[in-house]
């Protein structure tokens, strides 16, 4: 397991975003965790990021425990993230921004080529690298900070809610680049509104309400679920 997370448990006084959660994740997995809004799924990223601390239960990577190493240590251990609203580094250029990825000594090592692939990934990335990252559009952050966040090398990407407000035909894309790097061994956790896309590129989907993970199965399975395709697909 690349992944493991063991009783984890998170609240906010009487609200419960975590309520003894329990994830086996396989290395290379892509997995598609969908809920209604305020069910946890950014709390649980925030958890296993390391920017939450859990009131109880143990978070494990590559089978060493990291549930109380802060998010930059976690960040060195293989953990990278993307958020809702893309957050580059404003002043910097396109280019600086993906450097910014590999500040790990490993990645740092790496970062010319690991900087060119991206830029081969989302060519786009290429024509702005030297414009500065604020003045991209909403498509273009999210791209350069997914680029930047694989810059890193991760072990485990967590990508929550990554075509919020986007246009269809940069959704398309960004979820073509997802396939892409999770075939490149990359192990993918994704929170996404579009719950059926997020079914349709997961080998596996979890449902998560009230903090608690009530529906759990192959995605494809998940797919073909009455509740499921009335209360998150819209079928």
């Amino acid at each position: 397991m690349i992944l493991k997370l063991e009783s984890l448990s998170k609240a906010f006084g009487s609200v419960v975003v975590a309520d003894r959660i329990d994830l086996d994740i396989e290395d290379g997995a892509a997995l598609g965790i969908i809920g209604p809004n305020g069910a946890g799924k950014s709390s649980l990223f925030n958890l296993i990021a390391g920017s939450l601390k859990p009131d109880s239960g143990v978070i494990r990577l590559a089978g060493g425990d990291v549930t109380s190493e802060p998010p930059q240590a976690r960040a060195r251990s293989g953990i990278a993230r993307s958020f809702q609203i893309p957050q580059p580094f404003a002043n910097l250029t396109v280019f600086e921004n993906l450097l910014v990825g590999a500040y790990a000594p490993s990645a740092w090592k790496a970062r010319s080529p690991a900087v060119q692939e991206m830029m081969e990934i989302f060519p786009i990335l290429k024509e702005r690298q030297a414009q500065l990252a604020g003045t991209l559009s909403g498509g273009e952050q999210q791209m350069c900070a997914i680029a930047r966040a694989m810059v890193s090398r991760p072990k485990v990407l967590l990508l929550d809610e990554p075509s919020l407000g986007l246009a269809p035909v940069i959704v398309e894309k960004i979820f073509e680049v997802v396939q892409a790097i999770n075939r490149k061994g990359v192990t993918i956790l994704l929170v996404e509104q579009n719950a059926h896309v997020a079914l349709q590129i997961a080998h596996r989907g979890y449902v998560i309400e009230t903090g608690r993970v009530v529906t759990e199965g192959p995605a494809s399975g998940l797919l073909q679920d009455e509740h499921i395709k009335q209360a998150y697909l819209g079928l």
